[in-house]
Order: C-alpha cells, then structure tokens, then sequence
C-alpha cells in the first residue's frame, strides 16, 4: 500500500457517503488546492498540494489524482 492509498482509505472512511450524494467532481479553488464536491456543491474533500520539496505535501500533478480517485469512490446514488 502507497502512502497515497493510505490516505485515500483514510478520508473514504471518515466519509458518510449518504450524506454526500453523487455525482462527486473535483474543483480546482486555487492553484495550492483541490477540492472534492458532492452533486449540491458541498464540499467535503481538500486536498492541498506544493511542488517545493520542503513543504512536504503532494506534488500538484499527485493532488490532482488523489482528488480525482476520492470523487471515484463515488457515494450511494
């Protein structure tokens, strides 16, 4: 298991799907985040993403996919 998958179960697991209908798509809020939203607008993801090396978060091109997969797991239809 990946560090990335380690932290895509995390965030699926605090997630109550039924409160958060599908379909579920990503939003770009700004160029340091990704934000997962649910059909109404909600959000209920943020995914925050540096390419300096020292910030130690996910790459840009990395939170992107990582927001990208959350919004797969989509919630009870």
């Amino acid at each position: 298991m990946s560090q990335y998958d380690f932290y895509e179960s995390t965030v699926v697991r605090m997630l109550d799907r039924h409160r958060f209908p599908g379909p579920w798509y990503v939003d770009e809020a700004s160029p340091s985040c990704f934000v997962v939203r649910d059909q109404s607008g909600q959000a209920f993801a943020h995914v925050y993403c540096d390419d300096n090396l020292s910030a130690r978060l996910l790459a840009r091109e990395e939170a992107g996919q990582a927001a990208a997969k959350i919004a797969r797991m989509q919630g009870p239809p």
